[in-house]
């Protein structure tokens, strides 16, 4: 099941939220992740995909059919929400199987395929259990199994991880993975967790207040990231102001660096990108540019160690697991990123 978004608008009323010219094409059997700020639209793509809300103009299309209009029923998708919503006064099995109730399949055929459901999740023996005596992944698993029992076209999943502890976190990211390439079923997943998004994902979409701003799988969003925003928002980041002063070289607050000669001319304003983990301890030959300076943040998280090394009036942040004392650190030039400023 392919799912596609075309030239999508929706405005809440007497709003500016909302989301704006969404084009999006989610491949059979992809997970897409959509990351964003609070506010910038995650869920009410969720919405509209799943027919909660009507776009006020564009198409969006199930296997290349208009659904556009079409009710949240009839367009048979598998939704999770942050919040499980599940019926108190029913059993593990009871839950799963209400939406086979509510099809009108037979008693008989609704158990079974419950329970067939269950154990797909890894909950066999918890059938006849209410949702309060489970654990919160627990829990999570009969919402998929729910909503993966009536063979839905796609699955939809609104922050399903976010009010798990973190040790949890983990293992259903994994369980979810597992079971969307089981079911070879096409996902859209929603998140605030980036982490999550990139661990997941085949193509990660990223939302700035209604648009979307850059699709690309998970390594292409970190290694080369579309604008200054999403370069900061996506993980952890050293973003500079910088000038071209050379087709392999450029200025930044706290001196020049020596970048990969490209299509920037001299003079030109640049973002400039080092993900902190490409900030190599000590001086380094071989054109990478070297800096001393003082340490003024240094947090000690295990296998790494993530420090702030003040150089002038600047701060370089770097990621790494030497243990030693760090005054000074190289940069090289294939670890640079120009970014349009």
């Amino acid at each position: 099941m392919s799912i596609r978004l075309s030239s999508v608008n929706f405005r809440y009323p007497s709003t500016e939220f909302g989301v704006f010219d969404v084009d999006l094409d989610i491949r059979d059997g992809e997970l897409v992740a959509v990351i964003g700020a609070s506010g910038s639209g995650k869920t009410t793509l969720l919405k509209l995909i799943a027919g909660f809300e009507s776009p006020d103009s564009g198409r969006i299309l199930l296997d290349d059919a208009d659904v556009t209009d079409l009710p949240v029923r009839d367009r048979r998708l598998g939704v999770v929400f942050q919040a499980y919503a599940l019926f108190p006064h029913m059993t593990a099995w009871q839950n799963v199987a209400y939406p086979l109730k509510i099809r009108k399949v037979a008693p008989e055929e609704r158990y079974r395929r419950a329970m067939e459901a269950l154990f797909r999740v890894g909950l066999k023996g918890f059938e006849e259990r209410r949702p309060q005596t489970l654990s919160g992944g627990q829990q999570q698993r009969v919402a998929l199994a729910r909503a993966l029992v009536f063979q839905p076209k796609a699955l939809l999943l609104d922050e399903p991880l976010s009010a798990l502890d973190a040790s949890l976190r983990g293992e259903m990211r994994d369980e979810i993975r597992r079971l969307q390439r089981e079911f070879n079923i096409s996902t859209v997943h929603i998140t605030h967790d980036q982490e999550e998004a990139l661990s997941m994902a085949d193509r990660v979409a990223v939302m700035e207040r209604g648009r979307l701003v850059q699709v690309a799988s998970p390594r292409e969003l970190y290694d080369a990231p579309a604008t200054r925003s999403v370069a900061g928002f996506v993980g952890e980041a050293n973003l500079w102001d910088g000038t071209v002063t050379a087709a392999d070289a450029v200025e930044v607050p706290f001196g020049v660096l020596h970048v990969r000669p490209g299509n920037h001319a001299a003079g030109q304003r640049v973002a400039v990108l080092v993900r902190p983990e490409n900030i190599a301890v000590g001086r380094l030959d071989g054109g990478a540019a070297v800096f001393e300076g003082s340490l003024v943040r240094d947090r000690f998280l295990g296998a790494m160690r993530r420090y702030d090394l003040a150089v002038g009036d600047a701060v370089i942040r770097g990621q790494t697991g030497f243990r030693g004392a760090i005054d000074a650190v190289s940069i090289r030039p294939e670890h640079i990123l120009l970014l349009p400023q």
